[in-house]
């Protein structure tokens, strides 16, 4: 009996394959096999076969873009906005966007590379509370080993990379080196302490060799970090590589698995949003006023 669903997709450019897959981990998908450059297999938590009729609420333009099923890509995702934003960052086509007004639910279509045509859809969860990747007015501190240079550069590129794609500006980030990973808890409690940041981000790499320091160091440098985190309130973002070789080091710092660092800035971002949110909730609690069902603004439905 059946077992699994396995959907392919051809293109005929390999950077179109590239910037597909790169696409749809970033809104979720885990990678299963390939990223060869011939083949990129990806997986999702819950498969669905749809059929669907093209009926007169579609655009002319999207009708005639459908007609050929094998460029059709549904992915239902628990918030479209976020998706949204990541498309429109990468420029990508979009060919229909509607909204709900009874539901909230939001439905958009986009063209991606290799003339995929891919129709987003969900709505937020009620009552969920989390944090927008907005860093417009907010301020962080990065704290990067000197030890291994070579990988924690890097990293340090990605986040500010991501700091800066989301909104923050040049003046709102503090940089502070340290000469390793063992300092960086100390370096962020500090910094955290002022009361000056609204998220710390660790920068470092620790990689195993033939004694037990690794193990010791690692456990320390976690455990700092996050009680730095848990004491102060101040949002830590964890972008220490804990590696067992270089090539896995090298691979977290921009190559096949990504760039950590730009990672751990995003995660500082919605972070940062979260905190003010929960606490700008808290004090409405406190002064008896009604409090938001989400820190996310919910759109407006679309007329």
């Amino acid at each position: 009996m059946l077992k699994s669903l396995h959907i392919g997709r051809y293109v005929s450019d390999p950077k179109d394959l590239k910037m597909l897959a790169e696409f749809l981990r970033a809104i979720g998908f885990g990678t299963v096999a390939g990223e060869d450059g011939r083949s990129a297999i990806l997986s999702a938590p819950l498969a669905l076969l749809s059929l669907n009729s093209l009926n007169k609420g579609y655009s002319a333009e999207l009708r005639e873009r459908l007609k050929d099923v094998n460029r059709l890509l549904v992915i239902e995702v628990t918030n479209p906005d976020v998706v949204f934003e990541i498309a429109r960052k990468r420029k990508f086509k979009l060919l229909a966007d509607t909204t709900s007004p009874k539901t909230n639910d939001r439905s958009f279509s986009l063209e991606l590379p290799g003339e995929i045509v891919l129709t987003i859809k969900g709505s937020s969860d009620e009552g969920t509370i989390e944090g927008q990747l907005n860093a417009a007015g907010k301020r962080f501190a990065i704290v990067v080993s000197r030890f291994n240079s070579f990988i924690t550069e890097r990293l340090l590129q990605g986040t500010l990379d991501g700091l800066r794609r989301s909104g923050a500006e040049k003046q709102d980030i503090a940089i502070v080196r340290v000469p390793g990973s063992f300092e960086i808890p100390a370096a962020a409690r500090t910094l955290a302490e002022t009361k000056r940041y609204d998220a710390i981000i660790c920068i470092g790499c620790l990689l195993r060799g033939d004694t037990a320091h690794y193990d010791v160091i690692v456990n320390e440098v976690t455990r700092g970090i996050g009680q730095s985190a848990q004491e102060t309130g101040v949002p830590h973002a964890f972008g220490v590589l804990t590696c067992e070789t270089l090539e896995q080091a090298i691979d977290r710092a921009g190559l096949k698995m990504g760039n950590k660092g730009l990672e751990a800035a995003l995660a500082a971002v919605e972070m940062a949003n979260l905190r003010a949110g929960l606490r700008s909730q808290v004090s409405g609690v406190r002064k008896g006023k009604a409090t938001p069902t989400s820190v996310s603004r919910k759109r407006k439905p679309r007329s």
